[in-house]
């Protein structure tokens, strides 16, 4: 075989073997939602171990602020009613009758401490291998002022969730459990909406992109997720993340 030809086989495949690595790159391996609170003593190591995850680029990795914690004499500045909510909403589904902090839910299926970051990469890697992962192709992009979501085909029915959130702070607290430490807080959720139903069916969207703000410091996530018969959220089938910032 020419030289020329050996050479340009192997760029040839080294290209498409690149492509493919981009496209498979795209594609989280899995969700990690962590419920954690400002005024809970065992939070640092997993708002820490969250910051990590999003460091990865390999995972939506969401932080929801509770309220319960705030009579411990510091009023989490990042905390609301919803995320309290939506933690109770997931014992539900899970089957619990109690709530804790910190509690990561992966993948709307199952929950661990949000503490340990090998830990958390194992159980996606685990749910992944067993077909609990994100099966459904989702991707999102910003396109001007506009938002546009588009869910491949698949199997079963789900709701389009766009999750908002704060890309990243410092917080110092100044009373209650972590009196004097300065915190970081990355994907802290802002506002959940859900958007628009999918059926397994290719689906496409397009929203104002208003919620994200103009100054770069917000994002989103949109996660495909199963309801159950109460309405609580279910098995996340599909997720995807936009950062104004990493844009083009």
């Amino acid at each position: 075989m020419p030289l020329k030809l050996v050479i340009s086989l192997l760029v040839a495949t080294s290209s498409l073997a690149g492509a493919a690595l981009a496209d498979e790159a795209k594609t989280p391996k899995g969700v990690v939602e962590l419920f954690t609170s400002q005024g809970c003593a065992s939070c640092p190591p997993a708002d820490i171990a969250l910051k990590k995850l999003v460091e990865q680029g390999d995972v939506v990795a969401l932080a929801y602020h509770v309220d319960y914690w705030n009579y411990l004499g510091w009023a989490d500045t990042l905390g609301s009613k919803e995320n309290t909510e939506r933690q109770y909403a997931y014992a539900r589904s899970l089957g619990r009758s109690n709530v804790y902090t910190p509690q990561a839910v992966i993948n709307g299926r199952d929950h661990m401490s949000g503490a340990d970051l090998d830990a958390l990469n194992r159980k996606l890697d685990s749910l992944k291998g067993a077909g609990k992962g994100l099966v459904v192709d989702v991707s999102a992009s910003l396109k001007g002022d506009e938002l546009a979501i588009d869910v491949a085909e698949g199997k079963g029915k789900a709701n389009v969730v766009v999750v908002y959130f704060d890309r990243g702070k410092y917080v110092s607290v100044e009373s209650g459990e972590n009196t004097g430490q300065k915190i970081p807080y990355w994907h802290s959720v802002t506002d959940i909406q859900t958007v628009g139903m999918w059926d397994g069916s290719k689906l496409g969207l397009t929203l104002p992109a208003n919620m994200l703000g103009s100054n770069k410091k917000h994002g989103c996530a949109v996660l495909l997720q199963a309801a159950g018969r109460g309405g609580e959220p279910g098995p996340i089938l599909g997720a995807a993340v936009v950062e104004p910032q990493k844009q083009p």
